[in-house]
């Protein structure tokens, strides 16, 4: 069973990394044949969770039009700033078709892998009196892992939904998910669903 202060971090569900036509494909391949059941279980999350009272919080990356907030140490952000992706505003940055918040529901903004860095996302937990994260999203290996990451270590309990996480290439997707097995329970969404008080 779910503990009770139980809310859902629903990670970068936007199109430009998870519609086909999206121009980042860190976290579903363009051609993958596992994206509708991602979107499936994802969508199964988000319902369940909502039918329970349990909160739904969700993540978006965004950066300026200019990318002048865009860090280019490494290549993942370079790759950013040289397409224009994740523009705020863009058909891009938008929630993908049904997984998006619902209005009164909490959004949180950030511009870096771990969604916790320099946005509001633990003002917001503490806020809905959160003690136990379940979190779902992509890309398993870079926002998904840092968030757990992260939440772990200021002491959250930490739950990752597996079937409504991707990454570009299962095997980092499965060796992320080994890894972070050590700082959370791993759980499929129909079971974390009927775990909900």
């Amino acid at each position: 069973m779910a503990p009770s202060g139980s809310v859902v971090i629903a990670v970068h569900y936007q199109n430009e990394v998870l519609h086909p036509d999206g121009q980042i494909r860190v976290g579903v391949a363009a051609d993958s044949p596992a994206r509708a059941g991602l979107i499936d279980a994802a969508a199964r999350l988000l319902t369940g969770a909502r039918a329970k009272g349990v909160p739904v919080v969700s993540v978006r990356i965004a950066f300026r039009p200019d990318h002048a907030d865009v860090i280019t140490n490494c290549r993942l952000f370079r790759d950013v700033a040289a397409s224009g992706a994740m523009s705020d505003g863009s058909w891009g940055a938008e929630f993908f078709a049904d997984l998006g918040p619902l209005p009164g529901e909490f959004v949180v903004s950030h511009s870096r892998n771990n969604p916790f860095y320099g946005s509001p996302l633990e003002q917001v937990l503490e806020r809905l009196q959160a003690k136990h994260l379940i979190f779902a999203g992509i890309a398993t290996n870079y926002a998904v892992e840092h968030g757990v990451r992260h939440a772990a270590d200021i002491g959250f309990e930490v739950t990752i939904a597996r079937d409504a996480c991707s990454a570009a290439e299962p095997d980092l997707h499965e060796a992320s998910l080994r890894t972070l097995s050590r700082l959370a329970t791993i759980g499929l969404v129909d079971d974390i669903i009927n775990g909900f008080r």
